[in-house]
């Protein structure tokens, strides 16, 4: 609950940080891509900048969620399968060695 709160609070300090800064930040600005120009407001140029950065980290997270979920299924299988073969090997018969 405390670890949801503290999100929670993170995201609305780093959001009304967002808004702060485009608002005192007004004008137009150009941006260069390479292959063109676009013009923009500042305010949309840094919102769309924190939207794509957001984004990017999702996604990257994502990715890494993802390998991590396959890699505990992996691990999984083979726990099942070492356990059954324990559990086989208990079940023998002992035979002495004379």
């Amino acid at each position: 609950m405390l670890k949801r709160a503290g999100l929670l609070l993170l995201v609305l300090f780093i959001v009304v940080a967002m808004f702060t800064f485009t608002a005192l930040n007004v004008g137009v600005v150009e941006i260069n891509l390479a292959f063109t120009t676009v013009t923009a407001s500042m305010p949309v140029a840094f919102t769309m900048t924190f939207v794509l950065g957001w984004l990017f980290g999702v996604l990257c997270m994502g990715l890494f969620a993802l390998r991590l979920i396959t890699e505990r299924r992996t691990l999984r299988r083979s726990l099942r399968n070492t356990e059954s073969e324990v559990s086989s090997l208990r079940n023998l018969p002992l035979t002495d060695a004379d």
